[in-house]
């Protein structure tokens, strides 16, 4: 991980096309502006986690339906009933 020190009003470049620049700097946090091209991706880390997590567990639930429902179409099938 490269590790700049910036003040306010100060940027970085990130190749030739997206520009991060210090807008102010409080106790409470840091406000930074990106300019980027409108089809790069820009997301918050933990809105990016919140999501894969919210994925895995709606996969995990679909998984967990599937095989219930498997299970019990093959007992019905049998003429078993749990």
């Amino acid at each position: 991980m490269l590790v700049l020190t910036r003040r306010a009003n100060e940027s970085i470049v990130i190749g030739d096309d997206i520009t991060v620049t210090i807008l102010a700097v409080t106790p409470g946090g840091v406000r930074i502006g990106i300019d980027a091209p409108r089809d790069t991706r820009i997301n918050r880390a933990e809105i990016v986690v919140a999501v894969s997590d919210a994925n895995q567990e709606a996969l995990q639930t679909a998984a967990d339906s599937s095989a219930e429902s498997l299970l019990l179409a093959a007992l019905a099938g049998r003429g078993t009933t749990p």
